[in-house]
Protein backbone atom coordinates (compact mmCIF):
# COMPACT_ATOMS: atom_id res chain seq x y z
CA UNK A 1 0.00 0.00 0.00
CA UNK A 2 1.23 3.29 -1.02
CA UNK A 3 1.55 6.27 1.26
CA UNK A 4 3.00 9.66 1.57
CA UNK A 5 6.32 10.55 2.95
CA UNK A 6 4.72 14.26 4.19
CA UNK A 7 8.42 15.22 3.41
CA UNK A 8 9.36 13.97 6.66
CA UNK A 9 11.93 11.56 7.68
CA UNK A 10 10.56 8.45 9.03
CA UNK A 11 11.14 8.56 12.76
CA UNK A 12 9.70 12.53 12.46
CA UNK A 13 6.36 10.84 10.15
CA UNK A 14 6.15 8.27 12.57
CA UNK A 15 6.09 10.82 15.52
CA UNK A 16 3.35 13.08 13.63
CA UNK A 17 0.97 10.10 13.43
CA UNK A 18 1.10 9.01 16.53
CA UNK A 19 0.59 12.26 17.79
CA UNK A 20 -2.45 13.05 15.58
CA UNK A 21 -3.90 10.00 16.22
CA UNK A 22 -3.80 10.46 20.20
CA UNK A 23 -5.07 13.81 19.66
CA UNK A 24 -8.06 12.76 17.27
CA UNK A 25 -9.24 10.45 20.16
CA UNK A 26 -8.76 12.19 22.97
CA UNK A 27 -10.94 15.24 21.10
CA UNK A 28 -12.76 13.55 18.20
CA UNK A 29 -12.02 16.44 15.59
CA UNK A 30 -9.00 17.73 14.20
CA UNK A 31 -8.59 20.31 11.31
CA UNK A 32 -4.72 19.87 9.51
CA UNK A 33 -3.98 19.40 6.24
CA UNK A 34 -5.38 17.26 3.77
CA UNK A 35 -2.30 14.52 3.24
CA UNK A 36 -2.36 14.57 7.30
CA UNK A 37 -5.68 13.81 7.38
CA UNK A 38 -5.44 10.81 4.70
CA UNK A 39 -2.74 9.56 6.61
CA UNK A 40 -4.03 9.62 9.96
CA UNK A 41 -7.58 8.23 8.32
CA UNK A 42 -5.56 4.93 7.33
CA UNK A 43 -3.84 4.82 10.97
CA UNK A 44 -7.03 5.42 12.88
CA UNK A 45 -9.07 2.98 10.85
CA UNK A 46 -6.52 -0.09 11.80
CA UNK A 47 -6.30 1.21 15.38
CA UNK A 48 -10.03 1.14 15.93
CA UNK A 49 -10.52 -1.76 14.26
CA UNK A 50 -7.60 -3.38 16.87
CA UNK A 51 -9.21 -1.74 19.91
CA UNK A 52 -12.53 -3.83 18.71
CA UNK A 53 -11.15 -7.23 19.33
CA UNK A 54 -10.29 -6.27 23.15
CA UNK A 55 -7.14 -9.07 23.82
CA UNK A 56 -4.53 -8.36 25.74
CA UNK A 57 -2.51 -8.45 22.62
CA UNK A 58 -4.25 -6.10 20.56
CA UNK A 59 -3.98 -3.42 23.55
CA UNK A 60 0.04 -3.64 23.21
CA UNK A 61 0.03 -3.32 19.52
CA UNK A 62 -2.63 -0.11 20.05
CA UNK A 63 0.06 0.68 22.57
CA UNK A 64 2.51 0.77 19.75
CA UNK A 65 0.64 2.87 17.23
CA UNK A 66 -0.36 6.03 20.21
CA UNK A 67 0.96 7.78 22.62
CA UNK A 68 -0.63 6.92 25.64
CA UNK A 69 -1.06 10.37 27.88
CA UNK A 70 -3.40 11.21 30.10
CA UNK A 71 -6.75 12.76 29.38
CA UNK A 72 -8.11 13.63 32.75
CA UNK A 73 -7.20 12.04 36.36
CA UNK A 74 -9.06 9.24 35.61
CA UNK A 75 -8.69 8.48 32.19
CA UNK A 76 -5.42 7.82 29.56
CA UNK A 77 -6.03 7.71 25.37
CA UNK A 78 -5.94 3.65 25.42
CA UNK A 79 -8.67 3.29 27.73
CA UNK A 80 -11.07 6.14 26.68
CA UNK A 81 -10.06 4.28 22.71
CA UNK A 82 -11.22 0.62 24.36
CA UNK A 83 -14.30 1.87 26.37
CA UNK A 84 -15.51 4.18 24.33
CA UNK A 85 -14.50 4.65 21.43
CA UNK A 86 -14.25 1.04 20.17
CA UNK A 87 -18.01 0.10 21.84
CA UNK A 88 -19.75 2.70 19.68
CA UNK A 89 -17.63 1.45 16.51
CA UNK A 90 -18.28 -2.63 17.72
CA UNK A 91 -21.30 -3.27 15.09
CA UNK A 92 -19.50 -1.05 12.06
CA UNK A 93 -16.87 -3.35 10.00
CA UNK A 94 -14.91 0.12 9.35
CA UNK A 95 -15.09 4.16 7.79
CA UNK A 96 -15.10 4.86 11.32
CA UNK A 97 -13.71 8.37 10.39
CA UNK A 98 -14.57 11.51 7.90
CA UNK A 99 -12.42 13.57 5.94
CA UNK A 100 -14.10 17.24 5.03
CA UNK A 101 -12.52 19.60 2.92
CA UNK A 102 -12.21 23.05 4.08
CA UNK A 103 -10.54 26.23 2.54
CA UNK A 104 -7.43 26.76 1.93
CA UNK A 105 -5.11 27.88 4.86
CA UNK A 106 -4.05 31.67 4.90
CA UNK A 107 -0.28 32.26 4.34
CA UNK A 108 0.55 29.08 1.96
CA UNK A 109 -2.36 28.26 0.61
CA UNK A 110 -2.32 24.57 1.63
CA UNK A 111 -5.53 22.74 1.46
CA UNK A 112 -6.79 22.16 4.62
CA UNK A 113 -9.21 19.07 6.11
CA UNK A 114 -11.22 18.47 8.81
CA UNK A 115 -11.34 14.52 10.22
CA UNK A 116 -13.98 13.55 12.84
CA UNK A 117 -15.18 10.69 13.78
CA UNK A 118 -18.39 9.22 12.11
Amino acid sequence: MAYSKLRRNTSQRKSLLRSLVSDLIIKEKIITTESKAKELQKKVEKVITLAKKKSLHHRRQVFKKLFDENINKEQTVTQKLFTTTAEKYMKRNGGYTRIIKTVPRRGDAAPMAIITFV
